[in-house]
C-alpha cells in the first residue's frame, strides 16, 4: 500500500507542485543535465521542465511520484493530494479576496521601515469609526497610531503566549553550550521588549491594562469590559486615555522655553528704577 509520507506543503514548494502536476498528467522521461533534472513531457508541443534535482528525490521519497529507469510517473497517492492542494489554493485565493491591506510605516530604532498589515484583523479597525456626539472622532489619529506602534513591539519582541507547542528543549534536556529563552532573541526582538516596557509604564499600571488587551491581545472592548467586570462604555474612555498617554510618550510636547528675567553685570551694576520710586 502507498503510503505519502511527510511532504512540505505544497504552497510553500512551488518546484514541487509544479512537477507533481506535471507527472499527473502523464509519464514522463527524465534526464540529467548538471544538477537539474531535465522533464520531457509527452504532450506533444509541451517543452521540456528542468527542476533541481532535490525536488525529483523529494517527490519519490515522498511516495507521490515513482521513478522506474528514466521514467518518472504519478504514485496512487498523488491525485488526492493535489486536490487537497488545489483546494487550499482556492482558499488563499478567497481570502487574498477578503483582505484589505495596507503598507504602513513603522519606526523601528528611529528608521522607518514599511509593512504590511490586513486592516480587517487590525483591532483598532473599528476603533477608528467610532464617533463623538457632535460627529468629531473618539480616537484621535495620533492616538491609533501609537496603539498600532505598540502592538508592532509586542508582537516585534515575540511577548505573545505561545498557544502551541514550543520546541525549544527543557533545561535538563539542553547540550552544553545551547543557550535558550532571552539568549534566542535578536538584537531588534530585544530593543521591541524595551521599548514596550517603557510605552507600558509611560502609561501607568491603570491604564496599561486596557491598552495592551484592545491594541496586542486584539480583545474587543465588551471582552474587556465583561473579563474585568467594568460599567458598559468604560473600557473605551479608559482606553482613549491610555491612548493619548501613549502618544504623548511617543511624541512629547514640545517644553515652552521660560523667559530669562536674570540680567548679568558688574560687580557694581545698580538696575534703574522708575522716578518716583525708592528703594526700601
Amino acid at each position: 500500500m502507498n503510503e505519502v509520507k511527510r511532504v512540505p506543503a505544497a504552497s510553500s514548494n512551488p518546484h514541487l507542485l509544479r512537477l507533481l502536476r506535471c507527472i499527473a498528467a502523464g509519464a514522463a522521461e527524465i534526464s540529467q543535465e548538471g544538477g537539474d533534472i531535465v522533464v520531457h513531457r509527452a504532450r506533444a508541443g509541451h517543452p521540456p521542465l528542468r527542476f533541481p534535482a532535490a525536488t525529483v528525490q523529494l517527490a519519490v521519497s515522498s511516495g507521490l511520484a515513482e521513478q522506474r529507469e528514466n521514467t518518472l510517473f504519478a504514485a496512487p497517492p498523488l491525485a488526492s493530494y493535489l486536490k487537497r492542494a488545489m483546494a487550499k489554493d482556492r482558499d488563499e485565493v478567497f481570502q487574498e479576496q477578503h483582505r484589505d491591506m495596507q503598507t504602513v510605516v513603522v519606526d523601528v530604532d528611529d528608521a522607518k521601515q514599511p509593512a504590511r498589515r490586513n486592516l480587517n484583523t487590525s483591532p483598532l479597525t473599528s476603533l477608528s469609526r467610532l464617533k463623538e456626539r457632535d460627529g468629531a472622532v473618539f480616537f484621535p489619529a495620533d492616538a491609533l497610531a501609537a496603539g498600532e506602534r505598540l502592538a508592532a513591539d509586542f508582537h516585534r519582541g515575540h511577548l505573545n503566549p505561545k498557544v502551541t507547542a514550543t520546541w525549544e528543549p527543557k533545561v535538563a534536556s539542553r547540550t552544553k553550550g545551547e543557550a535558550g529563552g532571552l539568549l534566542n532573541l535578536t538584537e531588534a526582538a530585544m530593543a521591541a521588549r524595551v521599548r514596550f516596557s517603557r510605552a507600558a509604564d509611560a502609561m501607568g499600571p491603570e491604564l496599561s491594562g486596557v491598552a495592551i488587551d484592545v491594541c496586542c491581545f486584539e480583545k474587543g472592548l465588551e471582552t474587556v469590559e465583561r473579563e474585568r467586570q467594568w460599567p458598559a462604555r468604560s473600557a473605551k474612555l479608559l482606553l482613549r486615555a491610555a491612548l493619548l498617554a501613549l502618544a504623548r510618550h511617543y511624541a512629547p510636547p514640545a517644553v515652552r522655553a521660560r523667559g530669562n528675567n536674570h540680567h548679568w553685570g558688574d560687580a557694581d551694576y545698580r538696575p534703574s528704577m522708575p522716578a518716583g520710586m525708592t528703594a526700601g
